[in-house]
């Protein structure tokens, strides 16, 4: 006869249910979701919402994990299936988040969902399975990675303290930004299609693919008033468009595509950054998070000048047909040359290619 698993005791003293890990069912996202929303420390990536858009747009299967505890959920491993650019497919937590892997109660269901996802890795014989951590995870077989830093921090109490947490050089492009060329924040889900047009060329000058619009439509969809889009324009001119999403507490400044001459001319992010923190406190967000950056990369400096400070991101990846943890990324001075022929596109060759690739880099 096959023995009951063992009941976990709790650090008050009473007695647990036996921990199961079952693969997601779709009857269970509205539970999943609720849990999340349960947790302080939980992200937008992990929400069975955004996994739903990545599914409908790009057609990534979900291989998610949850751990019970009787009929109440403890624990969710986000997870699909991705193709990458080489032979082998991936494992990835979460695909186009950052902020993602597991989230859970304790300790006890947080390594057994991880342990499970590296025995489907091994059985499913992939590439790696990755997984977007914040911290890092002390488990047999996973290897680390320092490339990446995250820019997040508590929001000063108004908007003087916004401005007195920036650089000096800083405070004074944002003020010159409101006062002389008069700049305006506007919140509204119509302007998604400027931010995918916006976003595209922003991303062609930088030598990478863009997203597809209807990316940021089923994001709107799934995730609903939680999808915030705002621009900064000059009149009736969008400067800069941004998506970001609202979520325990937190704001998340995630997409923003900016016009060729918009910071040179009018510095629209620090304004868009400034003005998007005082609108956080409207609403009683308290933190604001900018988002992840190589450590290397401009971006980071700029990120410093905006008031926030870094904090390592230790992604883990568990390999098991690739040879290390992937090496495709804009620090690798081998892809310089593909970066520079992407950014002299034309730029209906540059959307037409971007929607096939963006698939292949989750």
């Amino acid at each position: 006869m096959l023995e009951a698993p063992p009941r976990t005791m709790h650090p008050t003293g009473t007695t647990l249910a036996p921990l199961e890990i079952r693969s997601a069912r779709l009857e269970d996202r509205a539970a999943w979701d609720e849990f999340l929303a349960s947790r302080p420390d939980s992200r937008p990536f992990q929400r069975a919402a955004w996994l739903h858009s990545v599914e409908e747009v790009f057609g990534h299967g979900d291989r998610s994990l949850l751990a019970w505890r009787g009929e109440r959920i403890v624990g969710v491993l986000p997870m699909m299936k991705c193709r990458g650019l080489g032979r082998h497919s991936h494992l990835i937590s979460t695909p186009y988040g950052t902020l993602a892997g597991p989230c859970a109660e304790d300790d006890e269901a947080l390594r057994a969902l991880v342990e499970r996802a590296q025995r489907h890795a091994e059985r499913d014989a992939v590439g790696r399975l990755e997984l977007r951590f914040e911290r890092p995870l002390d488990l047999p077989g996973l290897l680390g990675s320092d490339l990446y830093v995250n820019f997040d921090h508590a929001i000063p109490g108004d908007f003087d303290g916004i401005l007195a947490s920036m650089k000096k050089d800083e405070r004074r492009l944002v003020r010159r930004a409101i006062d002389r060329h008069g700049l305006e924040l506007c919140e509204g889900s119509w302007f998604v299609e400027d931010l995918a047009r916006l976003f595209h060329e922003s991303k062609r000058g930088l030598g990478s693919p863009g997203l597809p619009v209807e990316w940021f439509h089923s994001l709107q969809s799934s995730l609903g008033e939680s999808c915030v889009v705002h621009v900064a324009r000059r009149g009736v001119e969008p400067l800069a468009v941004s998506m970001g999403f609202v979520h325990a507490g937190t704001y998340h400044m995630y997409y923003i595509g900016t016009a060729p001459h918009a910071n040179r001319e009018y510095s629209a992010t620090s304004f868009m950054i400034a003005r998007l923190q005082e609108w956080c406190l409207e609403r009683g967000v308290t933190h604001y998070d900018l988002g992840r950056s190589r450590a290397d990369a401009g971006t980071a400096s700029f990120k410093r000048n905006q008031g926030f400070d870094p904090r390592p991101l230790p992604y883990s990846y568990h390999c098991v047909r690739s040879e290390g943890v992937p090496t495709f990324n804009p620090s690798n001075p081998r892809t310089e040359v593909l970066r520079r022929t992407w950014s002299r596109l034309p730029s209906w060759m540059a959307r037409r290619l971007s929607t096939p690739l963006s698939k292949r880099l989750p």
